[in-house]
């Protein structure tokens, strides 16, 4: 079985759990990728250099950052270089052979650049420019699956291989969940999406409202109208995940003893490949 271990950024996640865990399950002989958010991080270096995060959203609604050049540079500073190199050495303090990655590493996650976006300001459409962000498009699964097989714990961080138009790459942003979720389905492995929440809430504010699994279209329908905020962008790393090959995708809490151990024996939230509707059904339902 192969495990992609997705911890989340927010000041609220305490990783000392998952960590342990990680090399309970590498010491057992499973495969193991760790990936890692931190926005909050980046956030937080921004504001100590006297620069303020700049947030946007789209004509859909999405809010989302807006990562122009300084912001970049920051990301590279902040994800691979200060979060990556923490969590390799807290792995490695477990016993873990821990390697750490940027997706720029050996064309390891790939994709176009996005230098402009529509964004919605003051009630009117516009177009900004500037952008440092992408979309995977594709991972170099067999970087992976090396490392795995000679023996090494994996620890996957953005910033991306963005292609530029006029040929060359630029390293870009982007969304630390969807990066989880490619790599989960280019290994089709299992992915353990980690937060500061036990799953998804029917009720955001209602930790016992708590859905426990979904392996239905119908049921995933349902998952999709509870999820608000953060979580919503969860939910779409998750479909991506699935739509990739990943076996299922479980949110959970990283506040526990065992987070992961947990989340595989059914703590949380857990998303089948079922959720998917099955592109006959949805044309068999077209023509009724």
């Amino acid at each position: 079985m192969t495990v992609v271990v997705k911890i989340g950024g927010a000041r609220a996640v305490d990783p000392e759990g998952a960590l342990a865990d990680v090399a309970a399950l590498v010491e057992d002989g499973e495969d193991v990728v760790l990936t890692h958010g931190g926005s909050t991080a980046v956030d937080e270096t921004l504001e100590e250099l006297g620069e303020e995060p700049t947030y946007v959203e789209t004509p859909g609604g999405v809010v989302g950052r807006f990562t122009d050049e300084d912001t970049m540079d920051v990301f590279k500073m902040v994800m691979p270089g200060k979060l990556n190199t923490d969590l390799v050495e807290s792995l490695h303090n477990e016993g873990v052979d821990a390697v750490g990655l940027s997706g720029t590493d050996g064309k390891l996650l790939e994709g176009k650049r996005k230098s402009a976006v529509r964004v919605e300001e003051d009630g009117k459409k516009k177009i900004k420019r500037g952008d440092h962000s992408g979309t995977i498009e594709s991972v170099n699964a067999d970087l992976l699956e090396t490392m795995l097989a000679g023996g090494y714990t994996p620890v996957v961080s953005v910033p991306v291989l963005g292609r530029e138009k006029e040929g060359g790459y630029t390293a870009v942003n982007a969304d630390a969940d969807r990066a989880a979720a490619a790599v989960a389905g280019a290994l089709e492995a299992d992915l353990v999406v980690l937060t500061d929440v036990s799953g998804i809430y029917e009720d955001p504010d209602d930790e016992s409202t708590k859905i426990e699994s979904a392996s239905t279209p119908t049921e995933f329908d349902a998952v999709k109208d509870a999820a608000e905020g953060f979580m919503t962008k969860k939910v779409m790393a998750a479909e991506e995940a699935l739509e990739g090959g990943a076996a299922s995708v479980i949110v959970a809490t990283a506040n526990a003893d065992e987070p992961i151990t947990a989340a595989l024996a059914g703590e949380g939230t857990t998303l089948e490949p079922g959720v998917l509707a099955d592109a006959t059904d949805v044309e068999t339902e077209a023509t009724r």
